[in-house]
């Protein structure tokens, strides 16, 4: 037991769950300094850590956990999905079409020739929408509007806002993505995939607001018990605000840049610190099961939800890069040190990737590389096991389940493949260190329904599908903490409560493991601490 040199800066009392495998539970946390000083102090020691300027706090009934990792996040996006800038009308917020409607009606009026930007379109969930065809969207505003869907991988957009950009029927698709042409070859108003979705929100975005825009991201993310994410589409002109308002970031941000323009970045791999670092590159093999571009060996149903999302009867979706495009870009990074973290969906994709990723190791061994795949709904477990024996981890996108999870098993793929979607249990059994993401804004950054839904499994019409695939909420617990750092690289300084780690924690109304798992959603987050300062709520 350390013995104090000086009084701690903090110390909370009360259940404490560290996630540690050589220390499970302590009675108290002691900090200084932004670290873990000392844990379970005896009762009649622990006077000795306290002086007059130590903060002491009580968990009550509550426990303390380590702060919640997002291993796959978008803050620098979500932060202005979220501002006054852009509407929000995903399903979260508007579940009625007439409503959406109503609201990309308001949002032109409102703002006029500065152009209505809205997110969250989502025909499968908000039943009865429009098709956002180019002559509806030209209908609707002569002025620039552009509709983000509810996946971030399509966007809609009219004449004017194709003018405002420079987008022509001339403009080439950018590599891995593609503005939708009717068979005249003009553009139909539709864009598909990270870089030319992105291209089109540019007008959202003002330098001088952005700065409050992530400020109050960071606060949305602390009330949720976050303390670390990543972002996983991360442009380097981001690079100069992030470097001014270091000092004023309340989360931890872990990096990867888009592979989608240059095979090539004036980044190292790790550069930056412990608050903000580059660790990887990102890869989109293929799409979204909500827009039909997965990348499949199996068929799309025939059904009123596939024909909603414009899939051709027999579709079994597409990928983004040809193989050999992939091993361009696996091989342009990997030789360089980088962690590559690919969105994969299909898996046929999953397939390719995998081969991808074998290749690039049988040529270039590394010992600690941490691949990554990213959601991974439909991987089996032979891939599971194949990724695990090549050293590649999977972060999977859980929540689906809760929003859609009916929509997968009856409108998209049936229950031999939408019963097992996002197969957390079979991923856990092989060994494999994985991650529980909320991929925000797609849904909203909510760590603890992520361990509720991997323990329980629950659609919302209350069926659980593929109840082999949960996990044990401990199991749940350590993929949103200790398992999530891992794969950023970051375990050694943060996901569990140890001696000598960041203090980043969370104190919740109740100990997640003694309650029913579909309970843990509902806990309240009393309180969350970077470096063992309280940065939600505020203090006073």
């Amino acid at each position: 037991m350390p013995s104090p040199q000086q009084p701690a800066d903090l110390v909370i009392t009360g259940t404490v769950l560290t996630v540690d495998e050589a220390r499970p539970t302590a009675r108290n946390v002691v900090v200084a300094h932004g670290r873990i000083a000392a844990l379970d102090v005896p009762e009649d020691r622990l006077p000795d850590w306290i002086g007059p300027d130590t903060t002491v706090v009580s968990a009550g009934d509550g426990c303390v956990l380590p702060g919640f990792v997002e291993a796959h996040g978008h803050p620098l996006m979500e932060a202005v999905a979220l501002s006054d800038r852009m509407v929000d009308i995903r399903p979260v917020t508007l579940s009625s079409a007439d409503d959406v409607v109503a609201a990309v009606h308001a949002e032109v009026a409102r703002r006029g020739a500065d152009g209505a930007y809205l997110n969250g379109w989502d025909p499968l969930l908000q039943k009865g929408l429009p098709d956002p065809t180019l002559e509806w969207l030209d209908g609707i505003a002569d002025t620039p509007l552009v509709i983000l869907h509810n996946s971030g991988h399509k966007a809609f957009f009219n004449s004017a806002a194709a003018r405002m950009v420079g987008i022509t029927r001339d403009t080439p698709d950018p590599k891995g993505a593609r503005y939708g042409r009717d068979d005249a070859g003009e553009l139909d108003g539709t864009a598909e995939e990270s870089a030319a979705v992105f291209s089109l929100i540019g007008g959202a975005v003002s330098v001088g607001d952005y700065p409050a825009m992530l400020l109050a991201e960071c606060d949305r993310l602390n009330r949720a018990g976050l303390t670390t994410c990543s972002e996983m589409a991360f442009d380097p002109m981001f690079r100069p605000v992030l470097a001014a308002m270091h000092d004023q970031l309340t989360v931890r941000l872990r990096t990867y840049e888009m592979s989608t323009a240059e095979l090539h970045t004036e980044a190292q791999p790790f550069d930056g610190d412990d608050v903000v670092r580059q660790v990887g590159i990102k890869i989109w093999v293929d799409g979204s099961p909500w827009v039909g571009n997965i990348d499949l060996t199996f068929p799309y149903l025939d059904t009123e939800a596939t024909h909603t999302i414009g899939v051709v009867p027999g579709s079994c979706g597409h990928a983004n890069y040809t193989r050999e495009q992939l091993s361009e870009i696996v091989g342009a990074f990997f030789p360089k040190g980088w962690q590559l973290a690919c969105h994969v969906h299909g898996d046929a994709g999953v397939d390719t990737i995998l081969d991808v990723y074998e290749q690039a190791l049988r040529a270039h061994p590394r010992e600690d590389h941490r691949l990554r795949l990213e959601h991974v709904g439909a991987i089996t477990d032979e891939q599971l096991a194949r990724a695990h024996a090549l050293g590649v981890t999977c972060s999977l996108f859980v929540d689906h389940l809760h929003y859609w999870g009916d929509v997968i098993v009856d409108g998209l793929f049936g229950p031999e493949h939408g019963d097992r979607w996002m197969p957390c249990g079979s991923a856990a059994a092989t060994g494999m260190r994985i991650s529980l993401h909320n991929d925000p804004p797609v849904t909203p950054e909510e760590p603890l329904r992520n361990i509720s839904v991997a323990a329980t499994r629950t659609a919302p019409s209350g069926r659980v599908l593929g109840p082999e695939q949960r996990l044990t909420v401990e199991q749940a617990i350590r993929a949103q903490t200790i398992d999530a750092a891992y794969q950023l690289f970051a375990e050694d300084r943060i996901g569990s409560i140890e001696v000598g780690k960041y203090a980043d924690l969370v104190v919740l109304s109740a100990d997640p493991r003694a309650v029913d798992p579909e309970d843990v959603a509902g806990l309240e987050v009393r309180a969350t601490y970077l470096a063992g300062r309280q940065v939600h709520p505020k203090p006073a």
